[in-house]
This record gives structure tokens, C-alpha cells and sequence, in this order.
């Protein structure tokens, strides 16, 4: 079989070297992407399958850590050694967290030189908002309802991670949350089913381009398949119980969009549904993904789930789980070595066909000859390259870009923004202003910690105010990196009277207060989601000196600050920006830059209003009968309305909406246009938001529901006409039975600039 070996890696030469034009500096580049068919790389898998040992095609399936510093020894004993053998035998289809062009290119070399086959690796790593250079965090991004530069987001972090011999990101996640608890809500969308599907489709384009096969674009992953978002009382990990309408009208919808724009992987999610891990629930991934949806790529399990379903309850070792999963549709087992260590023997046993074998390793061989490896198993790994994009004016322009359109203006009272930018004395207060680490945010793997631009910095790039800095207090003791437990300082207020006294004389206050990075992310729940530690009582001591603050937030999830709403005249959203982040802030504040976004989740009053989302359900006490009656949906410490809604956000101007027009073109298509005029003095940019209400239906419908949404930008009095289309995908919705169905009846539709718009037609379908 040796001369098989040698064939292979010939024919991989000779394609590699035809397919690629010297350029200028003399590197090798791809000319084009590949022109193969499916029904090309459907027969070159067919022919590597038939070539394939049982164990060889499992290995296909399995998945390692990066396990050892590749280009120093090999490892001589130990799990590690063990691992090792197993690549060099053709044990291991794919490694993650191996990155930097060197260390890619030695452990591919092992795969494709040192095997019986040669068959390369993909290389999968966690590329959720950038590489090295990152962009705001997914829920930041998402604010900005710019597809545009949300999709051209996720392309920049492609070339980067490309660069570094990556061609797998485990991105875009595609959870709908509404409970901002739970830490992962900074790696999705937020909490609405439109939006949410809209921004998988931009990532998912963003990170796989027009063709797998060049050498700039890296396999995208939809994940968390399924339910991952509904976790039980915010808690990470947790059970997800929820009923069918959520499951097809909430839940299902992004990871269908994801489909449909080509994504080529999927990962499922820890928790359980309907009392059935999500890694060996068939339902979930043969009947809906590989049956109803016809998607041909693979699903990888998350980190260690499977041998994880003995905890649950579902599985009695890891030979059971390998057995379960392998079953319920999962292709790749990603650091729990139960396919490796179990499957052949399940299959001499029967008690797993090898043709759930073929199938799984046929779906990743597939994604593998898409992404051009078989014709250049090094085409990732080109030094020159990794040099000149990693870190470039070309990404840091762009994430730069993606920054300040993410920003959101929650709060200005009489027009406190933007500031002037000169004969001002400013103090500027937090710990976070000066923070080059938290800006960040989480899920920053490649990225070097106390490379952000801070704030203060940004702000010391307009010269001509004058700019005095104290810290205040520590949002965290000490240093803290993941996956450890962040301390919160809930104590220490030494830096209080210092703040007191630079605040005190001060023409404007910015105060920068927040979450620690690692305060969100995975395995970052928050019971309580105030401002963390003593940043509170900071905000209220400097307040008593000076009222005329500008709060800006750095956060990872929705925070509750109704104190803050109350007393602070603007406040601003800035979440965690990334590597520009200081500079995108300053623009802001300084109106170089006017603020254009719009909350992608909602902000509670108090966090026992979570979980608080817009589309909620009408009960049949929606409100109260007679005056000082108790009998209504209601609590009776707490108003029922957020403190700020989904798709709020203000600009340095003003929009007028007006003239709304309905008209039914046919029995399930209707056109919405409305008139949004700039009212105020600014160029400036207004996402014009419809929603509609189904108000009679065979399964209840939520209050409102987002349809459309436009980016508009207008100069002071300009007037434009937006149209909206709505058809049968926007109208109709999944009924208890699994159909998608369109009923006929009275509809309303609103049109305004956020959710809370009373802008309102109607119709009859």
C-alpha cells in the first residue's frame, strides 16, 4: 500500500503547482478557486473511502487538542504519546487550538507525509470575533444591524486565522438567548429570530467567502445545535426545556438560515432536549439537519460531550456514548476519544453499521477536498503571508470600522454628546478607561492581552481638551486569564476620594464602568447583573460632585442600571470593542463619528425580569380589568417594561417617521412603505424597524415580531421612502404539527425605530 502513499502525495504536488501563479514577491498564491463539482469530489471521496481501513475511516472522525509544542520533541510517553501515534497512523481527521504557520505546517506534515494515506487535517480553532486583531464581541457587532460590516467582520477574521494556518473556525454561534444571565449572550446575535438569522447568514458568507478553496476563507460551524440558549435559569450547561412552537419558530430558524447560505459544519450544543443530550439526539440531527434540511456537511460534538452524557444520566461509559452518538447523526468526537477508542469494536459487534462510518467520514473528507487541502495540503501555511496580514492597516481599519457602528447612544439628555472638543476640562474615571486587556472581551485565544487601545488613550487623540485620569477602583483583584474565576473587588474604595476630587472640578465627567472581560463568555453566568463590585457606589460618589456625567458601559451582556437611567444624563454602550476599541469610543463621544446602533437584546429594570424579551405572549390578563386590581400579568414591585428595549438606540440627531402605506398585492404578499425624514442637524445613519402582529392564529403569536429592517442614512431634512415586502416567509410560522403555514386573517404592522414604535397600519391576508 506504500505506493498508494506515494501516488497521492504526487498528484497532490502536481495539482498544487498548476493551480498556483508565482505573484509578484515570489510566494506561491491561488489563482482561482477550485472549479471541481460535487460530483467531483462525491467520486475522489467514493475512491479515498474504498482505499480506507475501518480504523483509518474513524479516525477521520476524531478530534485532538493541540497535545504537544509540534516542532520541539516528539512526545516519548503518555497521553500526549499516545495521541501522537495516532496521527502518525492516520488515527486523527482533525486538530484544534494548533496555530501559527509553523506549528500548522508540522503537525499537516506528519498527517500527509508520515501516513498510509496522506490525508490532511483540518485545522479548527475558536475565531469568534477575530484572530489576534479583534473586532467587538458577536453581541456588539450585532448591535450595529450593519450585514455588511458584520459579514465583512467575519471576513477579516478568516484572512487573519488563514493566515496563521487555520481553515476551521467553531463560529458564528447562532443561539437565540433572552436571558442575559447566561454568559454566552456576548457570542450570538441576541435575543430575536429575524435579526439572529439575518446575521448568521452575513457570518457564515463572511468566514466561507465565495469558495471554500481559496485560501483566504475557513469553514464556518453554526452552532450551538440545539436549544443551547434556553439553558434553565441562565446557567451554563444547563437543561433546556422548551415546546415545539419554540423549538421551529424561535430556536430552529438561524441554524436553517446558516444551512441555506452553505455553512459547511455544525456543532452540536452540552445541553439535553426533551431528556436527550443534544449529541445523540437523533431527531435533532437526522431527522431535522440530514433528513427535513438536506445538509451535507458534518456535525462535530462540543468539547467532550459525549463521554459527558454519563453524567447526565443518558449514556453508561463512553463505549455507550460512542454508540449513542455515532447513531444519533454526530461525524466528529472532539476530546472525548470515544470513537477512536470504540467504534470499531462497536461495528465488529454490529452494533453500529459501518455505513453510518462511510457516511460520517464521507461528510468530512468532503469538506476537506472543498477547502482545496488534497490539492495543497500546505496552502494555509505560507510565512510571507502570515507576516503581512496578521496584525495589517487593512484588518485594523476594518474592525475599527465595525467598532463604531456597534456603539449604541442609550441616553442623552440635552444633548450632553458629543463633546466639544476643545477648552474643555475633562475627567475621565474607571479602571476600565485605562484597561487595554478588557476591551478585548472574552473568547480572545490568539489575541495578546494589553493590546486594545484603551480609552484613555483614544481620548488623548484630540489634544486640545484637557484630559485628568483616576482610576477610582479595580473591577477585579488581581490577574485573571480563562479559565479562571475572576475576584471582584467588593471592597476596596481607596481610590474613591481621589476620583471625588479630580471629578469635582471637572466641566464633564466620563466615567467608564463595566464587567471585567471574564465576567461573560462561557461558563460566565451572573445571578446578578448590576455593576459588578463597588463601581455602584463609585457612580453615586462622584455623582454627588458633579452631575454632569457621561457613563460609558463595557459589557458582554445587557446589564441592569436603573439607578444609572435615573441620574446620568448619557449614557452609552460600548460593550467590548476590540483591538480599536479606545478610538472608536473617542470618535463617538466626540461626534467625528454619529452613533448608529440599535440593542440587539433587551435591557431589564431588574434582573428578576429576566428572562425579558420583546415577543412575548399575551396572557389572557395582558392587563388590569379595574382600577387597583391585583388579578393581571404583573408584578407588584417591578414594572412590567424594560428599561431600555430591543432595537433601541439614539443618534446625535433625530428621526421623524410618518405616512405609513399598506398595501396587499396578493393573497400572501404584502408591501409596507413609510417616510423617514432627518429632523435634526446631523448627517446620521436610523435602522427603520417593521414589525407585524398576527392576531388571530391556530398557535398564539407574540405581541410583535421583527419582519424587515433597513439601514438608512440621511442628511438633515432629507426625506426618504422605505419599502418593505412582505411574503409568505415573513408571514407565516411552524404550527404544532411541523407545518409551515399561512393563515388568513387581520394582521398589524408597525414601523418605527425600535420595538417600542406606535407607528402602526394593518391588513388581512
Amino acid at each position: 500500500m506504500k505506493s498508494i502513499k506515494i501516488n497521492i502525495i504526487t498528484i497532490v504536488f502536481l495539482v498544487s503547482f498548476f493551480s498556483c501563479e508565482k505573484s509578484q514577491n515570489g510566494n506561491l498564491t491561488l489563482e482561482t478557486a477550485s472549479n471541481e463539482t460535487t460530483m467531483d469530489i462525491d467520486k475522489k471521496v467514493s475512491d479515498l473511502l474504498s482505499k480506507m481501513t475501518l480504523e483509518e475511516k474513524i479516525g477521520q472522525m476524531n478530534q485532538y487538542n493541540g497535545f504537544w509544542n509540534v516542532t520541539g520533541p516528539s512526545p516519548a510517553s503518555g497521553d500526549a504519546a499516545k495521541k501522537y501515534e495516532h496521527l502518525r497512523k492516520g488515527y486523527v481527521g482533525s486538530m484544534l487550538n494548533v496555530r501559527g504557520v509553523e506549528e500548522v505546517r508540522a503537525v499537516q506534515k506528519i498527517a500527509v507525509e508520515e501516513t498510509r494515506l496522506g490525508i490532511p487535517l483540518i485545522i479548527g480553532f475558536d475565531v469568534i470575533h477575530g484572530y489576534e486583531t479583534l473586532s467587538p464581541i458577536p453581541l456588539a457587532e450585532s448591535a450595529s444591524w450593519d450585514l455588511e460590516a458584520i459579514k465583512k467582520s467575519a471576513e477579516m477574521a478568516a484572512l487573519e486565522a488563514s493566515a496563521a494556518g487555520i481553515n476551521w473556525t467553531f463560529a458564528p454561534m447562532v443561539d437565540i438567548s433572552r436571558d442575559a444571565r447566561w454568559g454566552r449572550v456576548m457570542e450570538g446575535a441576541g435575543e430575536d429570530t429575524y435579526l439572529g438569522s439575518r446575521i448568521a447568514e452575513a457570518r457564515v458568507r463572511g468566514f466561507q467567502g465565495d469558495s471554500l478553496s481559496l485560501a483566504h476563507t475557513i469553514a464556518a460551524c453554526a452552532k450551538h445545535w440545539a436549544g443551547y440558549g434556553f439553558t434553565e435559569s441562565g446557567k451554563d450547561y444547563n437543561t433546556v426545556d422548551v415546546g415545539t412552537s419554540t423549538l421551529n419558530n424561535i430556536i430552529f430558524p438561524p441554524f436553517k438560515a446558516s444551512v441555506d447560505a452553505g455553512v459547511r459544519t455544525f456543532m452540536n450544543s452540552f445541553n439535553e432536549l426533551n431528556g436527550i443530550p443534544a449529541t445523540a439526539n437523533s431527531f435533532l440531527q437526522r431527522d431535522v439537519l440530514k433528513g427535513k434540511w438536506n445538509f451535507d456537511g458534518f456535525v462535530v460534538s462540543d468539547w467532550g460531550s459525549m463521554s459527558e452524557m454519563i453524567n447526565h444520566g443518558y449514556a453508561e461509559n463512553v463505549k455507550h456514548a460512542a454508540e449513542l452518538s455515532v447513531n444519533a447523526g454526530s461525524d466528529m468526537d472532539m476530546e472525548s476519544y470515544a470513537y477512536v477508542n470504540e467504534l470499531a469494536a462497536l461495528v465488529t459487534s454490529g452494533k453500529v453499521d459501518e455505513a453510518l462510518i462511510n457516511d460520517a467520514a464521507s461528510r468530512i473528507l468532503r469538506v476537506k477536498f472543498e477547502l482545496g487541502l488534497f490539492e495543497d495540503p500546505y496552502r494555509y501555511c505560507d510565512e510571507n503571508r502570515e507576516k503581512e496580514i496578521i496584525g495589517s492597516k487593512k484588518i485594523n481599519d476594518a474592525v475599527l470600522d465595525v467598532a463604531k457602528k456597534s456603539i449604541v447612544l442609550l441616553k442623552n439628555e440635552d444633548n450632553r454628546l458629543p463633546l466639544q472638543k476643545s477648552g474643555q476640562n475633562i475627567a475621565v474615571i474607571g479602571a476600565l478607561a485605562n484597561d487595554k486587556t478588557s476591551p478585548l472581551g472574552s473568547w480572545r485565544i490568539a489575541a495578546k492581552d494589553n493590546t486594545a487601545i484603551s480609552l484613555l488613550e483614544g481620548l488623548n487623540t484630540y489634544p486640545d481638551n484637557k484630559i485628568n485620569y483616576a482610576k477610582g477602583a479595580d473591577v477585579a483583584i488581581g490577574e485573571a486569564s480563562f479559565p479562571f474565576e475572576v475576584e471582584i473587588n467588593n471592597t476596596d474604595k481607596s481610590g474613591f476620594s481621589e476620583a471625588k476630587q479630580v471629578a469635582k472640578n471637572a466641566d464633564v465627567v466620563i466615567m467608564v464602568l463595566g464587567e471585567h472581560a471574564f465576567q461573560s463568555g462561557e461558563a460566565r453566568s451572573r445571578s446578578q447583573i448590576g455593576l459588578p463590585g463597588v463601581q455602584q457606589e463609585l457612580l453615586e460618589a462622584v455623582y454627588a460632585v458633579n452631575k454632569n456625567i457621561v457613563l460609558v458601559l463595557h459589557n458582554g451582556r445587557p446589564l441592569s442600571i436603573p439607578w444609572a437611567d435615573a441620574h446620568i444624563p448619557a449614557i452609552v454602550e460600548a460593550w467590548q470593542l476590540g483591538t480599536q476599541s479606545g478610538h472608536a469610543i473617542a470618535q463617538v463621544l466626540y461626534g467625528d463619528y454619529n452613533p448608529s446602533g440599535k440593542l440587539p437584546m433587551t435591557f431589564p429594570r431588574s434582573v428578576g425580569q429576566v428572562p425579558i424579551y420583546y415577543n412575548y405572549k399575551n396572557t389572557g390578563r395582558p392587563a388590569a380589568n379595574e382600577p387597583n386590581s391585583v388579578f393581571w400579568s404583573h408584578y407588584i414591585d417591578e414594572s412590567n417594561t424594560p428599561l431600555y428595549p430591543f432595537g433601541h438606540g439614539l443618534s446625535y440627531t433625530t428621526f421623524a417617521y410618518s405616512n405609513l402605506k399598506v398595501n396587499t398585492i396578493s393573497n400572501n404578499e404584502v408591501e409596507v412603505s413609510v417616510e423617514l425624514k432627518n429632523t435634526g442637524k446631523f448627517k446620521g445613519k436610523e435602522v427603520a424597524q417593521l414589525y407585524i402582529r398576527d392576531l388571530f392564529a391556530s398557535v398564539t403569536r407574540p405581541v410583535k415580531e421583527l419582519k424587515g429592517f433597513e439601514l438608512v442614512e440621511l442628511k438633515p431634512n432629507e426625506v426618504k421612502t422605505i419599502t418593505f415586502k412582505l411574503t409568505e416567509k415573513e408571514l407565516g410560522f411552524y404550527n404544532n404539527s411541523d407545518e409551515f403555514v399561512v393563515e388568513p386573517g387581520d394582521f398589524k404592522v408597525f414601523v418605527g425605530g425600535s420595538s417600542k414604535t406606535s407607528l402602526e397600519g394593518a391588513f388581512k391576508l
